[in-house]
């Protein structure tokens, strides 16, 4: 997938990745980059943090005193794009906390998203109703209006699995117990399922259920979510992302994200294939009466 129809916010993310990793394989320090394009040292650590997008001139003098100037023209051209995109949940502001903005950008630009659940199906995958009852639930004091747009937000991502071009790849393991669990009752919980079960059937959605009876495994410590980007974006590792009541987690640095991937590995050897994970969801979606 090209980055071009991902997120700016992924972008400069990546952007201000790349520039502090190539500061540090060269050896200097804030100060001195700083001093080499007569900045404030904050205005490096905007820079290297993702606040601000970096001036075309200053990363032709920044790459070139790193020994990177092969880098200059992707720079140039990611800087374009992040300049010119638009983050597609801009309108959606109202909708969601300021902090989970940056993960929709990230989602946005991925090319797999990849987790563990082990509560309730993921957002990705929800039915309105089932969102509606999640989201209701979540925050009681939320208006009728509020819940209406934060379930219309978490509808329309949906549109990132179901876009034509460079669709985004999911995988999902699913705890038997958060497919169990009556969100919204009843009536509810089947028609979630029975969406589950459909988008089983797509080639770039895998589903797999673990069972109850797996005992104790890898994922005790909660959801998780490990995204993927495009190899575009040369030396990014991905990131591991873990959800609070008060705030998103990102994990980036590679030793971390390495310990998340090798949970989830030993969570999708633990759970049922995708198609017995298929069958098994249609099971327990007759037994909703």
């Amino acid at each position: 997938m090209a980055v071009s129809s991902g997120s700016p916010t992924a972008l400069k993310r990546w952007i201000a990745f790349e520039l502090r990793a190539m500061r540090e394989e060269a050896g200097r320090s804030r100060p001195q980059a700083a001093e080499r394009l007569g900045r404030a040292v904050t205005q490096i650590g905007h820079l290297e943090t993702g606040r601000n997008l970096p001036s075309l001139p200053d990363v032709e003098v920044l790459l070139a005193w790193y020994g990177r100037p092969e880098r200059v023209e992707v720079f140039r051209d990611l800087i374009r794009r992040a300049r010119k995109g638009r983050d597609w949940w801009i309108g959606f502001t109202d909708a969601m906390p300021e902090w989970f903005g940056l993960y929709l950008g990230l989602e946005a630009s991925a090319v797999e998203a990849a987790s563990y659940d082990a509560v309730h199906v993921p957002g990705l995958l929800q039915t309105a109703p089932y969102a509606e009852a999640i989201i209701r639930a979540g925050e009681r004091a939320l208006s009728e209006a509020e819940i209406a747009r934060r379930t219309e937000l978490r509808m329309a991502r949906h549109a990132l699995y179901e876009r034509q071009q460079d669709p985004l790849r999911v995988w999902a393991v699913l705890d038997e117990a958060a497919l169990r669990r009556q969100v919204g009752g009843p009536a509810v919980l089947r028609d979630q399922l029975h969406l589950l079960a459909e988008l089983a059937n797509r080639p770039n959605i895998d589903l797999q259920l673990l069972p109850a009876s797996s005992g104790a495994h890898a994922g005790v410590e909660g959801t998780f979510t490990l995204l993927t980007f495009p190899p575009e974006l040369e030396g990014d590792h991905g990131v591991a992302y873990v959800e609070t009541r008060v705030r998103g987690i990102y994990y980036e640095d590679p030793a971390e994200i390495l310990l998340y991937r090798q949970a989830l590995t030993r969570l999708q050897v633990q759970a049922l294939d995708p198609e017995e994970s298929r069958d098994a969801i249609n099971r327990i979606a007759q037994e909703m009466t």
